[in-house]
């Protein structure tokens, strides 16, 4: 029902359609049997062979057209289904997406989406399956009423057996579903610290078979209990039909006369309904597996509502600005069970144009916290942000984040500029400056590789966030994977010229040697501002 209802509401009438031309061919399949079972009676005629390639030609039309139509919505709705989640995680707050977690994210984006993809493709087969069943019984009814009665309590028995092991099976896939977000994160660390693992033969093996393997063993247990279980229910049915055919055989005619004629089309159609009724048995655990997406699917996406921001841009870019002021600003991280959260602040500060702004501090000292609150990113548990003026707030933060050109310090480098054009002759002059015009090149906005090592990646970087050409530049430890050249180039060159253009450049850096370009020298010490001093007054270091 959740995936019918699913399928309604992204395109009703088209279902619709698709149901009613799969039941169409399922029926038209079910007539055919039964005129099949009459013609062996009565003899075949012209009327039974028109009659014959009329059904024929039905079945074959309907279920194509029914296929091809849900094949169609299937894809469809896979795609919006994805558009839609990666909509809502592009409108979410920052914080959130880092609470949910990357793999549970990819987990909904690739398993479940699939997992429901997988149950619309067998919907068409499970329609023209069940129209056959229900054709079959109205044929039955027809010949015998008695036959009716013991078939409905027949199919009483086989429904209540097959939903207990049904409603085992699910709870089972559900709670291997549960476990796949922890292989994901698995996976995740595998491909992201391969490097690590391969250079220390202990740490492999924990990872392997105290993480890894155990995560692993028990997606396969619930995988493999909630399968059994629909297994059973797969022979469960066939033994029922088994027994209705032994029972029609070697029991009815000693209850009530039956010719043989009418007592062949009896074995008849109960041999026939076994191939689509175990069809129908066989798709539950698909059926299964597409309600539990939907449910991780409808919870991933409430979840994410939740927190959604407007992206409202509502007035130009300021190139030109006054002030940029955080007051009493304070952001919460959430808390665990293990340990304490960490609360950055209260931090208050002024942030005026044309200026270099270190921003130093040991290791977790909330540099980075600073920086996402400074950007807008992470949204202040208390206190504001004034840009000039302004009061930065949900209908505004969309629209402030467009001041700022960022590298931060586990920045994403994608495969082409997205849409920044400028001067090609620049470009080619910044690749060669930075030195990389040897190792990329870019066409049509694309890059010819992104295969570099971690400073090169960086002084792409770099040039991504010089052609956003924003008010504000923000860089988060920029330098620490350049050589000495590098980094002389990027303290005493560019961040000058980029000042000397009337940008404000926000620096974290570990650098003390350079601390002495800065005009503005802003020092954490867990969570807090030690000191917040101009270079034109003594600052002890």
């Amino acid at each position: 029902m959740k995936l019918l209802l699913f399928l309604v509401q992204t395109a009703g009438w088209q279902v619709a359609l698709a149901i009613i031309t799969g039941f169409l061919s399922g029926g038209s399949s079910a007539g055919l049997i039964a005129l099949i079972s009459r013609a062996l009676v009565e003899g075949v005629t012209p009327l039974v062979i028109l009659a014959f390639i009329g059904l024929a030609g039905i079945a074959l039309t309907t279920s194509i057209i029914s296929q091809v139509m849900l094949i169609r919505l299937s894809q469809r709705a896979v795609f919006d289904l994805r558009l839609h989640l990666s909509r809502q995680m592009l409108r979410a707050e920052l914080a959130h997406l880092e609470q949910l977690g990357t793999p549970r994210l990819l987990a909904t984006l690739t398993e479940d989406v699939q997992a429901v993809a997988n149950a619309v493709f067998a919907i068409p087969f499970l329609c023209i399956d069940a129209a056959i069943v229900l054709g079959s019984l109205v044929y039955i009814t027809w010949l015998s009423w008695q036959v009716l009665f013991m078939v409905v309590g027949l199919t009483t028995v086989a429904i209540g057996s097959c939903q207990f092991f049904t409603h085992l099976g699910s709870q089972s896939l559900a709670r291997a579903r549960e476990k796949q977000d922890h292989l994901f994160q698995d996976f995740q660390g595998l491909t992201q610290g391969i490097k690590e693992l391969k250079l220390h033969a202990q740490k492999q093996q924990v990872f392997l078979h105290e993480h890894l393997m155990v995560h692993a063993q028990e997606f396969r247990r619930h995988s493999i209990i909630g399968l059994t279980y629909f297994a059973s229910t797969s022979s469960l049915g066939k033994l029922i039909f088994f027994f209705a055919i032994g029972f029609v055989l070697f029991s009815l005619p000693k209850l009530i006369t039956l010719n043989p004629q009418t007592l062949s089309g009896y074995v008849l159609i109960f041999t026939y309904l076994m191939l689509p009724m175990e069809n129908l048995v066989n798709n539950l655990p698909t059926l299964s597996r597409a309600g539990v997406a939907l449910e991780k699917i409808t919870s991933l996406g409430l979840s994410l509502s939740g927190s959604s921001e407007l992206e409202t841009v509502a007035q130009p870019i300021r190139q030109s600005w006054q002030k940029l002021e955080l007051r009493e600003v304070v952001h919460q991280y959430p808390s665990s069970q293990d340990d304490q959260p960490f609360c950055f602040g209260p931090v208050s500060l002024t942030i005026v144009p044309g200026e270099i702004v270190m921003i130093i501090g040991g290791n977790g000292s909330g540099k980075s916290t600073l920086a996402k609150l400074i950007t807008g990113l992470y949204t202040p548990k208390s206190g504001a942000i004034y840009f000039d003026d302004t009061l930065i707030d949900a209908q505004n933060r969309h629209w402030y984040r467009q001041h700022f050109a960022v590298v931060f310090s586990d920045f994403y480098l994608f495969e082409s500029l997205l849409g920044l054009g400028g001067d090609q002759e620049l470009v080619y002059q910044y690749l060669k400056q930075l030195q990389i015009d040897h190792k990329v090149t870019i066409k049509n906005g694309q890059f010819s590789t992104t295969a570099l090592s971690q400073g090169q990646r960086k002084r792409l970087g770099l040039l991504i966030a010089y052609l956003e050409n924003r008010p504000i530049y923000l860089f988060d430890e920029w330098a620490a994977d350049q050589d000495p050249r590098f980094k002389e180039f990027f303290y005493t060159e560019f961040l000058p010229n980029l000042r000397a253009q009337g940008k404000t450049i926000l620096v974290i850096s570990h650098d003390d040697h350079y601390f002495h370009i800065a005009d503005h020298l802003i020092k954490l010490d867990y969570g807090r501002i030690e000191y917040d001093k101009y270079m034109d007054a003594p600052i002890k270091l």
